[in-house]
């Protein structure tokens, strides 16, 4: 048998629950794909949308990278705005507090993350 998982992430379902912020859809892809090695999750945001949380990742060290796969949209971090369009591939450390803002069409980002030198634990 392969060790070989293919999805597509519209079949991944979108968190649900109290936490669930109207006009995004967060899909945990890496979780659906079994990934262990590092935090993998899709997230889509509806255009108009401000409900993204500014955040850092201090508290746990984990650097993320951002992938636009559709859409546009401008990251906000540490006091500059990056401009998001699609293929765009975007690093922000740990203590950098980050917020996007989707663009017209909305945005589609990949968002890996993990903290350096540390085995990754997948939070529940």
């Amino acid at each position: 048998m392969t060790d070989v998982t293919a999805k597509k992430f519209e079949d991944v379902p979108a968190f649900e629950g109290p936490q669930a912020i109207p006009g995004i859809r967060f899909r945990r892809v890496g979780r659906a794909l079994a990934v262990g090695a590092w935090g993998m999750n899709v997230i889509e945001i509806a255009a108009g949308c401000a409900g993204y949380p500014e955040h850092d990742h201090t508290k746990d060290g984990q650097e993320e990278v951002y992938v636009v796969l559709e859409g546009s949209g401008t990251l906000a971090a540490g006091g500059n705005e990056t401009k998001l369009g699609r293929g765009t591939f975007v690093r922000v450390g740990p203590s950098v507090r980050r917020k996007v803002q989707p663009g017209p069409e909305g945005i589609v980002l990949l968002v890996l993350g993990a903290t350096p030198g540390q085995a990754y634990r997948p939070r529940s």
